[in-house]
């Protein structure tokens, strides 16, 4: 049981980092809600109230956005260079940690 469950979790990583490494050949690969960077962001202000929360560089190609609400709603984004955004992920009960003491900004 325990390797069935690691096989899984190893597949859903593999599955992720190949999305992001190759955004074009996993697109047609697998339906996911895609458009354009603005449609996506005003969507989600207008609808859940979320606002740019992090950011991260994920590739030359890539970079990763999350967007979170203070009702506690969250959506994990990915846009490419051309300026199209996938919503990867969402979820509810987001919180912000404080910062870690020596990590200035």
């Amino acid at each position: 049981m325990k390797r069935n469950m690691i096989r899984g979790l190893l597949s859903a990583v593999i599955l992720t980092t190949s999305m992001i490494a190759h955004p074009h050949s996993a697109a047609s690969q697998m339906m996911r809600s895609c458009a354009g960077r603005s449609e996506i962001v005003d969507f989600l202000d207008k609808n859940f109230a979320e606002r740019l929360t992090a950011v991260g560089l994920v590739n030359q190609n890539a970079m990763l956005e999350i967007y979170a609400a203070q009702s506690g709603t969250w959506t994990l984004l990915i846009t490419d260079v051309r300026g199209v955004s996938c919503i990867l992920l969402s979820g509810d009960s987001w919180e912000t940690m404080p910062a870690l003491p020596g990590i200035g900004i």
